[in-house]
């Protein structure tokens, strides 16, 4: 059975859609164990409660430092003994003492295609304002492994999203979302609790079925 820690500073609706995944038995062999966010009022933390998942914040704004902050999170994370951590709109960066500790164990959706609008600064509506102002007609999503860089990690599963003539940011962020995120997420999820993920010597995700 893998133990899931999601990681998540807002509303939570990938994390939704992965215990609605759970329990219809879309993703099979997981759990998700604890659910942990930086923002105090993150509705992500009532979405856990409601489904009896352990939920906790720890927010940078508790601690003297962010190293302290940093020691505590991975402190806590240990603790649940997980297998995979899940980046669900996480907001805050992660430390290399966990991308270290948890190398190829930790997972990120991204909002685009990657490597086209990720990076720095391209997180939430400012990766779909940067679509629009491109121009360009496609979009999607992208599920990828965490390694120290921004959006840098082995590309796992990707989906298209056709971008509209009458897009703005958040019409485009809902669609890619119900489209692309909603879907890819858990079937990633899904196919690592299954042991179908293999990262390769030069970085590249093989799959098997």
């Amino acid at each position: 059975m893998l133990k899931i820690c999601v990681l998540v500073s807002g509303g939570g609706t990938n994390l939704q859609a992965l215990i609605d995944a759970i329990n219809d038995k879309r993703i099979t062999n997981a759990k998700i164990e604890v659910v942990i966010s930086n923002n105090k009022n993150a509705y992500a933390l009532e979405r856990a409660k409601n489904n009896n998942i352990a939920a906790e914040c720890i927010s940078p704004k508790d601690f003297e430092n962010r190293d302290i902050f940093y020691e505590h999170l991975k402190e806590t994370i240990d603790s649940y003994k997980v297998d995979l951590i899940v980046l669900a709109g996480y907001l805050v960066a992660i430390p290399g003492s966990i991308v270290e500790g948890y190398k190829n164990k930790i997972i990120n959706i991204h909002p685009s295609l990657i490597p086209s609008f990720c990076g720095k600064g391209y997180y939430g509506l400012k990766v779909h304002e940067g679509v629009l102002a491109r121009g360009v007609k496609v979009t999607g999503a992208t599920v990828h492994f965490v390694d120290d860089g921004t959006d840098t990690g082995p590309i796992i599963l990707q989906k298209p999203v056709l971008v509209k003539q009458d897009d703005t940011p958040q019409i485009l962020q809902r669609r890619v979302m119900e489209e692309a995120e909603w879907q890819i997420l858990p079937k990633a999820v899904d196919l690592i609790a299954n042991n179908k993920v293999t990262v390769t010597s030069d970085k590249k995700v093989m799959i098997s079925e």
